[in-house]
């Protein structure tokens, strides 16, 4: 037990000043997942009952495989940053902490490049 006044032990600490970085990267890619979210539902309504070879030529398209391979690399990172939010806020032990941060950062970038890979093969066809 300590004799100081919260506010004593409190006074010069200051902030991480971490949160607000972290808060701006969430708005930015909310923001950014709106347009590309509409173009990936009317994408998605014109290419109904559309087969591989139909889908194959539209994602051959340089904006197509451009806003699809966007639209996967925002998703990932909003995907990521809200997860970490999650484990920051609930996950109450060091170790346990930094090891599922440093896994969520690396199933991110996996599946990030993965994905991003899937689409240039299609795309490209290799």
């Amino acid at each position: 037990m300590t004799l100081r006044n919260p506010i004593g032990r409190a006074r010069g600490v200051g902030s991480a000043k971490e949160g607000v970085g972290h808060h701006w990267s969430t708005v930015v890619t909310a923001v950014a997942l709106v347009p590309l979210s509409l173009w990936f539902v009317i994408s998605l309504i014109g290419l109904h009952g559309a087969d591989y070879a139909a889908f194959k030529a539209w994602l051959s398209g340089p904006f197509n495989a451009t806003m699809f391979v966007l639209t996967i690399l925002v998703v990932v990172y909003h995907a990521q940053l809200g997860v970490q939010m999650v484990v920051e806020d609930y996950v109450h032990g060091k170790g346990i902490k930094f090891a599922t941060l440093v896994g969520i950062k690396l199933g991110a970038a996996f599946l990030a490049v993965f994905m991003t890979v899937s689409v240039l093969k299609v795309a490209v066809g290799v």
